[in-house]
């Protein structure tokens, strides 16, 4: 029996798509928590990493009202552009980016914090924009949580599964991801294909710790170095 790759290519493509409208929003929303305070704060933060303790069923549920044909903004992409994400691509993309966006928000949001706020103070009486400190100091000192958070971003968008199933279903070839053929091909008693998948998720889950690991700990000797220089 052929293997079957195209679960394996549709999870990278739904994973890179997630991580990328990920990235848009979770660093200038992450920035915005870091640097202002607001009436409320708190509990918009407790909304913004909901989804990392909610059980994927219920984001999945949530995500299938709203982008549902009588959802609020399902109706409206239907009406207006005639776009349907139930049971699409696009559908799995959306519910791979809610999951992890609390990933990429909370590691980004945790660099920002640890940047020295008087390099940026200086760059403002030099005259430099907020634009420019932000991109030119904000940015590349937070560097190190900002990559952190894409690589555990694109692992969960890579792992999800019950967000997925509920909002994209598990059409072949369309919305079928890894996690869902693993689960679908062991319920029919495929277990070479379910293998076959597992121990590429394993490898790769394996590969994004220790790489993790291995960079922070090259960071850590770099700056040993540098202070003893």
């Amino acid at each position: 029996m052929d293997f079957d790759f195209s679960p394996i290519v549709l999870s990278v493509k739904v994973a890179t798509a997630a991580v990328l409208i990920v990235v848009c929003f979770a660093i200038p929303i992450a920035t915005l928590m870091a640097k202002r305070q607001f009436p409320g704060k708190t509990i918009v933060e407790s909304l913004l990493t909901l989804p990392l303790v909610l059980p994927p069923s219920v984001v999945g549920f949530v995500l299938l009202y709203m982008f549902g044909k009588n959802g609020p903004i399902g109706k409206l992409l239907a009406e207006f552009f005639q776009v349907t994400v139930v049971f699409s691509i696009w559908g799995a993309v959306i519910a791979a980016a809610v999951v992890s966006f609390p990933m990429m928000y909370q590691s980004v949001k945790a660099a920002i914090e640890s940047v020295d706020s008087q390099l940026e103070q200086a760059a403002r009486t030099l005259g430099a924009g907020e634009m420019r400190i932000f991109f030119t100091i904000t940015i590349p000192l937070a560097w190190n949580g900002v990559v952190a958070g894409f690589v555990l971003a694109f692992a969960r968008s890579l792992g999800e599964f019950g967000a997925t199933l509920m909002l994209a279903g598990n059409i072949p070839g369309k919305t079928s991801t890894m996690p869902l053929a693993i689960y679908f091909a062991s319920e029919s008693g495929n277990t070479r294909e379910a293998w076959i998948l597992v121990s590429i998720m394993v490898l790769f889950s394996f590969l994004v710790i220790f790489g993790l690991n291995h960079w922070g700990k090259g960071k850590e000797n770099a700056k040993s170095d540098g202070r003893v220089a």
